[in-house]
C-alpha cells in the first residue's frame, strides 16, 4: 500500500529521448529500451513546446497513528507540509500494480510532482518507490527522498544530489529496489543523536520535546521552500546557499 499525492499541470513542452544508464524497474532482456525524458527548459520560441519532467518526492516513515510525530516519521511530516504549502487537493484511486493510493493534484510552478508516503513499513519503502519510479518513468535525478538523519543536529537540513544510505534502513531498501542506483537527490532532516546510553530504536520512535519540535517545525518551513526551489531550478546556487545556511544556523559567534 502506498499513499500518493499526484501533482500535475499541463504546460507546453518537447520530449527528448535518452538511453537509460541505470536501469531499474525493467528486465535485463529489455536493457536497450529508451524512456522519455522531459526536461524543464526556458521557452524562447512560442512555437516550441516544453514538457516538464515530473518529480517523485518520497517521504520515509511508518504508517499508523502510533508513529505520528515521532523522529523516524519526519519524512511523512515533510510530505504533509509540502502538500499544504502547494495547496494540493486529494483524490483516491485503486491501482492493480501499486495497490490502494491517495492522489493529490497540483504542481510546483508548472512542474508536475508526485508526493509519496509509502504505506509499507520503513524498512520496505523501496517496494513502493521502485515500481512508482518505473511506472511514471521518472529519471533518477528527479527522485527526491526525504528522511530523518541522526548525523545532523536537530532541525538542520541538507539537500544533496546523490549519496549512500547512511545506515538508514529505509533508504537502503529504496536503493535495493532501484537496482543499487544511488544517484538520486535526497533531503535529510536532522534529528540529533540519542542522549547518553538511550537505545537507538527507542530514540527514533520517541516524539520531539517542545524545544526540539520548535526547531523541527522551523526547519520544515525552510525545507519546503528549498524543495520548491530544487523542483524549479535544480541544484542551483540557491541550494548551495540553503545548505550553507543550514550548516551554520545554530552556530553563534
Amino acid at each position: 500500500m502506498v499513499a500518493v499525492m499526484l501533482c500535475g499541470s499541463s504546460p507546453p513542452i518537447t520530449s527528448l529521448l535518452y538511453p537509460k544508464t541505470c536501469k531499474f524497474g525493467q528486465s535485463k532482456s529489455n536493457s536497450k529500451r529508451f524512456f522519455s525524458l522531459r526536461a524543464s527548459l526556458p521557452v524562447s520560441d512560442n512555437k516550441l513546446q516544453v514538457e516538464y519532467t515530473p518529480w517523485l518526492i518520497v517521504g520515509l516513515g511508518n504508517p499508523g497513528t502510533k508513529y505520528y510525530g515521532t523522529r523516524h516519521n519526519i519524512g511523512f511530516e515533510m510530505i504533509n507540509h509540502i502538500a499544504r504549502e502547494t495547496d494540493i487537493s486529494m483524490n483516491t484511486i485503486q491501482s492493480k500494480a501499486l495497490g490502494f493510493t491517495v492522489t493529490r493534484t497540483g504542481a510546483v510552478g508548472e512542474v508536475p510532482i508526485l508526493l509519496v508516503k509509502p504505506q509499507a513499513y520503513m524498512n520496505f519503502s523501496g517496494e513502493s518507490v521502485g515500481p512508482l519510479a518505473a511506472y511514471y518513468q521518472v529519471p533518477l535525478r528527479h527522485i527526491l527522498m526525504i528522511y530523518d538523519d541522526m548525523g545532523l543536529a536537530n532541525g538542520v537540513l541538507r539537500l544533496q544530489p546523490r549519496g549512500g544510505h547512511s545506515h538508514h534502513n529505509g533508504l537502503k531498501n529504496v536503493i535495493e529496489h532501484l537496482n543499487g542506483c544511488r544517484g538520486f537527490p535526497r533531503l535529510s532532516i536532522g534529528i540529533g543523536n540519542p542522549p547518553g546510553n538511550m537505545d537507538m530504536k527507542a530514540f527514533l520512535l520517541q516524539k520531539f520535546s517542545p524545544s526540539e519540535r520548535k526547531q523541527i517545525d522551523a526547519g520544515m518551513e525552510q525545507g519546503v521552500e528549498a524543495v520548491k526551489t530544487l523542483v524549479e531550478e535544480g541544484f542551483s546556487d540557491s541550494i548551495s546557499r540553503f545548505n550553507l545556511g543550514q550548516k551554520y544556523k545554530f552556530h553563534t559567534v
